[in-house]
């Protein structure tokens, strides 16, 4: 949010992101670290799947933050231009045990 922001208005792309949970990112590499070679791409990504900008429209809002945050199909990431599905994984991935909503609950700052 902090890079797209300019005043009090935070301007994101639309595109699906699926955010996993580094505990389960870390699970995930220790499977693999100890198991077979799986000889090609391992792609993770977290069990929901949301837009970029109501993602940190959420977040925001339960951090108490009143930036606005305003879908730009203009926007970048930093400096990358994002389709739908940039963001999201193809095909067969894996994926984490972690919901967003779950993160969320338990990462809240505390004022």
């Amino acid at each position: 949010a902090q890079s797209a922001t300019d005043g009090q208005t935070v301007r994101l792309p639309s595109a699906l992101i699926q955010p996993v949970l580094s505990d389960d990112v870390v699970a995930t590499l220790a499977e693999l670290a100890l198991g077979e070679p799986v000889n090609g791409i391992v792609e993770l990504a977290g069990p929901n799947r949301l837009r970029f900008d109501e993602l940190i429209s959420r977040f925001l809002s339960a951090n108490h933050d009143t930036r606005l945050v305003v879908a730009d199909s203009h926007a970048r990431y930093f400096g990358a231009k994002l389709d739908e599905q940039s963001l999201v994984p193809e095909g067969n991935s894996r994926i984490g045990a972690t919901s967003f909503e779950d993160w969320l609950s338990h990462s809240t700052l505390q004022n």
